[in-house]
């Protein structure tokens, strides 16, 4: 099942005495790309953690399109593509062997040719064959990517995707970022480096202890959500 919007209404998260969100409300639409912003213990990362699926709302609830969160099944999930921090793979397989065991779960009818496309969108395609735990950070950042595009999801969620890339490697997640949101396709950043995403994004949202503080969608308020963009301060 496909969807063109995602609602989180009213997502609170608590872990016993600690309350990680408190009634945080967004919409992602299909074609855009929302930067989440705020400082470590903000709750974006709990966010993420919802919205993907791994974890479960205290209370409020998020759609899929018409579907609620209680109704999530695998064809949801099948839809949803993940940059978290650790990178997913499997570090005595290779970059194609892990890609590979990904394309099987996905049920992909031509994993060879996908295979060979995320790599090389994410500059990956020569090291196709290295053993994932000789990769560098940024080689493995490059692979975690590879992995959450391999199936085309309709929503993609990303964790700091920039952490570990030199810049050759960040112009080429900038492509890919904008190639799959020209697509129609749902992006969800988080990051403490909002700058150059400047360009592909939508809609900024600033969260501070759980609750979100501020909020910019650039087809009204382009000028408040530069300058959440611009400022070190509030990212």
């Amino acid at each position: 099942m496909s969807f063109s919007t995602v609602r989180v209404a009213g997502v609170t998260k608590r872990f016993e005495r600690t309350v990680a969100l408190r009634g945080v409300d967004l919409t992602l639409d299909a074609g855009t790309c929302t930067l989440l912003l705020g400082s470590n213990g903000a709750g974006k990362t709990t966010l993420l953690g919802i919205i993907s699926t791994r974890q479960r709302p205290t209370r409020g609830e998020v759609l899929y399109g018409d579907r609620r969160w209680e109704q999530v099944d695998g064809s949801i999930r099948a839809r949803i593509g993940l940059v978290p921090h650790g990178s997913l793979l499997y570090g005595d397989l290779s970059a194609w062997e892990n890609l590979l065991f990904y394309a099987r779960l996905h049920g992909l009818l031509d994993p060879a040719s996908r295979i060979r496309q995320v790599l090389a969108e994410v500059g990956m395609l020569e090291e196709a064959d290295r053993l994932v735990r000789t990769c560098s950070r940024g080689m493995l950042q490059r692979l975690s990517l590879a992995r959450a595009l391999l199936h085309d999801p309709a929503l993609l969620l990303l964790d700091e995707p920039f952490t570990g890339l030199d810049g050759e490697a960040t112009e080429r997640l900038l492509a890919a970022l904008a190639s799959y949101r020209a697509k129609g396709r749902i992006l969800l950043v988080v990051t403490h480096h909002p700058a150059p995403l400047a360009p592909l994004c939508d809609q900024a949202v600033l969260l501070e202890r759980g609750k979100v503080l501020r909020q910019a969608v650039r087809s009204r308020d382009e000028v408040q959500l530069l300058a959440m963009l611009r400022s070190g301060r509030e990212c």
